[in-house]
């Protein structure tokens, strides 16, 4: 395979002019577009990829712009599973599930927390027994996104109770649609309705569904939690369509309003940085000193919170792989968000409140401050990030705990 700028972008040139066809449909294209190796070009060629180094990514992004070519399905949790699969999965798993995460015939969603533990995600109590050749699984998962109309989903389980918490829990691939499976929608503050808590009723797992071993869970599930969290920056953009009349265009928008419905807010959870000067501007608060002042505190801050999510990109295309940066630039942006939300409080004061047309941009505000709490806790609470940081980039010892030596079994536990 060729290494270089000039032959990547050449022979990938070649390729698209020969191939791309917007006509065609979605599912057709992308198809042509795995067998190629040229979507995702960084993988392994066994698996669909060129083995090409991640610093020559920008080359491939920069002949589909040009070409106006879609690419692979490549965001949300299929994209955290197909990561994980290829780290951890088997040959099998590789085979059944890739392709179809890639041409988004599959959907996938995140079956890690759970109303009884927190944040602690060690703290897991669905349940998961072998039985013959297959696990038989109880529980109740939350803040669960896209379990609505998700084909499959990765499921941190416990599989045995007599170890300590880390070493009992085991990673599963889950069919979605099976009668054991049932996902009722949770209705948040801001009026969304974006995540699912799912109920797991003697859920069937066949025994091939299990990632590596059994007890290997928490290893497999922070490979994953560091792919989202490094990722972070990227769904807060979301995803938007190429445009186009002809039907692999069509498709691809359609694709693209579906999966990002859950995220219609998230502009909103980040706390809305692009809008600050302009509601100064409008309500005449940008002639006030201490506004004034707390406005360039938040764009400094956001602009150093945007230089942390390049160098995350930066290693990553360096073939680095995920570490702690995740962690620093995950609790940057909540700082952000807190910060914004104070901000627009002192700009808008008591109308911040107020929703519908006669409030401040028809209740985006109100929205914003109603949201930033959010950023705090998915994806790891800001807590759970200080303490990353503090142990593997600063080296500091652990807190004391009491629940990690001891049999899951006899850890107390939530009551209600």
């Amino acid at each position: 395979m060729q290494h270089t700028e000039e032959e990547v972008r050449s022979a990938l040139r070649q390729w698209l002019e020969q191939n791309w066809d917007p006509d065609s449909s979605l599912i057709e294209w992308r198809n042509k577009l795995v067998d190629s190796g040229w979507g995702v070009a960084d993988w392994p060629s066994e698996w669909f990829g060129k083995d090409l180094p991640l610093a020559l990514m920008p080359i491939v992004n920069e002949e589909f712009q040009r070409a106006h070519a879609i690419g692979v399905a490549n965001k949300g949790a299929g994209r955290l599973a197909a990561m994980t699969l290829l780290e951890h999965g088997t040959p099998d798993q590789k085979s059944q599930f890739l392709r179809r995460i890639l041409t988004g015939e599959d959907v996938w969603c995140q079956l890690f927390s759970e109303p009884g533990s927190g944040s602690d995600l060690a703290g897991a109590n669905t349940r998961a027994v072998l039985q013959g050749d297959h696990w038989l699984v109880n529980g109740q998962k939350v803040w669960t996104t896209s379990a609505h109309h998700a084909d499959y989903g990765f499921l941190l389980a416990r599989t045995d109770m007599d170890i300590p918490k880390h070493q009992g829990l085991s990673f599963f691939l889950i069919d979605m649609r099976q009668p054991g499976v049932e996902v009722k929608p949770l209705r948040q503050m801001n009026g969304h309705a974006s995540f699912n808590e799912v109920f797991l009723t003697d859920a069937i797992i066949p025994k091939e569904y299990l990632v590596l071993s059994e007890g290997d869970g928490w290893k497999i599930a922070t490979t994953t939690l560091m792919y989202e969290r490094r990722n972070a920056d990227s769904t807060l953009r979301g995803k938007k369509a190429h445009g186009g009349e002809q039907r692999i265009y069509q498709e691809e928008a359609e694709e693209i309003r579906v999966a990002n419905e859950p995220y219609t807010w998230y502009p909103q959870r980040a706390g809305r940085v692009d809008l600050v000067v302009q509601r100064a501007q409008e309500t005449g608060r940008n002639t006030d000193p201490v506004v004034r002042q707390e406005i360039a505190k938040l764009i400094c801050l956001n602009r150093c919170v945007e230089w942390t999510a390049r160098r995350a990109r930066t290693a990553q295309e360096q073939g680095r792989p995920p570490g702690p940066e995740g962690s620093l630039g995950k609790l940057a942006s909540s700082v952000v968000a807190r910060a914004a939300n104070r901000v627009h409080t002192m700009i808008a004061g008591g109308d911040a409140m107020l929703t519908g047309e006669d409030s401040p941009m028809q209740g985006v505000i109100a929205e914003v401050l109603v949201s930033t709490p959010a950023i705090s806790i998915a994806g790891g609470t800001d807590e759970i990030q200080k303490n990353i940081i503090s142990e593997r980039v600063l080296g500091m010892p652990k807190e004391p705990r009491t629940d990690v030596d001891v049999p899951f079994r006899d850890v107390k536990k939530n009551s209600f």
